[in-house]
Formats: C-alpha cells, structure tokens, sequence
C-alpha cells in the first residue's frame, strides 16, 4: 500500500492548521527531521530539534502555531496547535489503510457453542472459541485464535488481536481493544495458609473494561475474588503489566509497561503510572497523581501527587536524596580521615565537626 498526499489532503485529516509556503510534491512517507527527504512529511512536538527544522528537506512539516522560523522553497509549513496530534490523526488514517477492518462473518474453523450470540456486523476470525452464553456485538473484530469464555460480554466495535483469552462473566464495553496475548479473567493471586498448608481462596467475582479502553500485548488482568475489578473508560494500559483482583482503575489512567498493581488498590481519574512501578495492596491513589518509573508505592497518595522512588517519596525529595548518594562516598572518606586523625592523637583532642552541606536543609 502507497500513501499519496497533497497538503490539503494532510490539512482535512488533522481537521485544523495553518499552510504557509508551498509544495507541490505529494507526501507518501513519514520521517524524522533529520532523516526527511521530498516527499515526506515530518513534525516538530519537542522544541529541543527546532534547529533541524531549518535543514529538514521535508516537503511538508506540521509545526506549532508560534514556531518563528518560515518554509524553505518548495517547502510548507503546516501550523498547528498540537503537532504530534495532527501527525497522529494522519497515521489513524494510514493505519486504516494498512489494516482495513476485515469483513461481517465467522471463519469457518471457529467453534462457537450453542447459545452463544454473534451480531451479524462481528467478524470472527480463524479457530476463535466462543463459549455458551457469551455475546459479541455488533462490528466487533475477532481475529485468530481468540478465546470467549462463557457468559461472558463483549460490546460493539472492540478489536481483539490474536490469541486474546476474555475468560467467563467477563465483561468489556464499546470501542475496547485489546492487543495479542492479553488476559482477561485469570484468577487473582489469593491463599489462606492453614497449618502450614496455602488453601486456593476461590476468586468468583467478574472484570468490568470500559468503553475505549485500551491495553498492550500480554497484560494480565485478574478476576475478583468477589465483585469486580475493574478499568474505566478512557484508560490506556501498556504491555506486560499485571492488575491484580479487585483493583479499581479510573477513568483515563495511563499505566506504562512493567506496572505491578496489587489487590484491591484503587486508583483515582487520570493517573499516571511509569514503567516497572509496583503498588502494594489496599491502596488509594487520588486523582491526577503522576508515579515515576521503577517506583515502589506502600502509602496511599493524595490527589494531584507527584512521586518516585522505592520506597516512594515526594519527587523533589526524591531528588535532593539522589544528590545526596552521590556524596556518599565522599562522606566516608572524610569520615575516615577523622577517624585516624583522632586515633593518631590519641582521643585526646577533639576535632569540631565540619558540617556537611545538605539541600535537604537548604532554603
């Protein structure tokens, strides 16, 4: 598939912009600045690669709206609010191309039990299972080997990639999608142990995903040990992170790869969590706290928090404690060093301690 664009065409898929200068080459790549030849159309998000705007041989570049530098000859600029956005709106619609939503049916190597509901609009790929009971709405995409469980739910115009596992009572809204691998239903991680013995605690309860939701590539969500866990709507959760049972995420979270949430936390609106964070259980987390990578919860946060570090601290904190390691191991060698002066005088003399500069207590 070849894309082919003219820069009205590029300026009705962002829906917005300004054109200065012009071009008549038609775009039909996407490159770095840097790397950008004619033909291609390139951005500038992060005004720390503004100088290769300059020499970017780019036949059309999305910049901000206040961006102070003008197109080359030959050259257009499109002005924009957002220009990461608008380069992602173009990239929706080559994804369409590239991707086209496969056709109504049900392949006839897929096993559907009976009971089982299949909107007409659902397309059902290759050795999909769907269990007695469950339901597929209407434009909702199975592709290979995707797994249904029984009873359990699955709202108009998901997307479910290859071998995606929706185990029973399960239950996912419109507009999900859920890319290859991930796990939806698996038991929560539960044992009594009774003398000496871990008894399997039952976990009976159900997954509620909401509408457009989306989660990355072998990411297990586990099923409650009663009532529900649940991901609101909105929610974007990266690859190979693991949500316990009866976590609560709220609405429009963004959770990066490697994220441990454990049982029964429950995250406010607008949460973001980096990578290889772990959160202890029976946790709150307010609203729009922000948690730095490789981060380690063991306290509830306030909304609006900004954290990181294990155990986590506030960020600035955190900080100030970075600089202070680097200057540990000057501190033992000074530490040291009035050691043996005090040893070499016999303990007789006191040598007044200096003091050693901190920006914890610094104003």
């Amino acid at each position: 598939m070849r894309i082919a664009y003219k820069v009205d065409d590029l300026v009705r898929l962002v829906g917005e912009g300004r054109v200065e200068g012009q071009s008549a080459q038609l775009v039909v790549s996407i490159a770095a600045l840097k790397q950008a030849q004619p033909g291609d159309i390139a951005f500038l998000s992060n005004l720390k690669y503004k100088a290769d705007v300059v020499a970017s041989r780019a036949s059309v570049i999305l910049v901000p709206e206040d961006f102070d530098g003008h197109p080359a000859a030959g050259q257009a600029f499109i002005r924009l609010a957002k220009p990461s956005l608008a380069l992602a709106r173009i990239c929706r619609e080559i994804e369409r191309q590239l991707w086209p939503k496969p056709s109504p049916g049900i392949h006839p190597s897929a096993v559907l039990q009976p009971g089982a509901e299949v909107d007409a609009g659902a397309h059902i790929g290759p050795l999909c299972v769907i269990e007695a009971g469950a339901q597929i709405g209407a434009g909702t995409v199975l592709q290979s080997q995707v797994y249904v469980g029984r009873d359990a739910r699955i709202g108009p115009d998901c997307w479910l990639m290859p071998k995606v596992v929706i185990l029973e009572y399960c239950q996912l809204g419109r507009r999900v999608r859920l890319h290859a691998g991930v796990v939806v239903g698996s038991d929560g991680f539960g044992y009594d142990t009774n003398k000496g013995i871990h008894e399997k605690v039952p976990q009976i309860g159900r997954i509620v995903i909401e509408d457009d939701v989306e989660i990355g590539a072998n990411t297990t969500i586990d099923r409650a040990r009663f009532n529900e866990t649940r991901i609101g709507e909105g929610s974007k959760i990266d690859n190979l992170v693991q949500i316990a049972h009866n976590v609560i995420i709220g609405k429009h979270c963004l959770v990066a790869a490697q994220v441990g949430i454990s049982g029964s936390t429950t995250l406010g609106d607008y949460v973001v969590i980096g990578g290889q964070a772990g959160l202890t259980g029976h946790l709150h987390i307010g609203s729009q706290t922000m948690i730095g990578a490789q981060s380690g919860v063991t306290h509830d946060l306030d909304p609006k928090s900004y954290v990181r570090d294990s155990p986590a601290m506030p960020y600035m904190i955190a900080q100030k404690v970075h600089v202070l390691k680097s200057r540990l191991p000057d501190l033992f060698r000074r530490v040291s060093s009035l050691e043996e002066t005090i040893g070499q005088l016999g303990g007789k003399l006191s040598v007044p301690a200096q003091p050693i500069s901190s920006p914890l207590h610094k104003k």
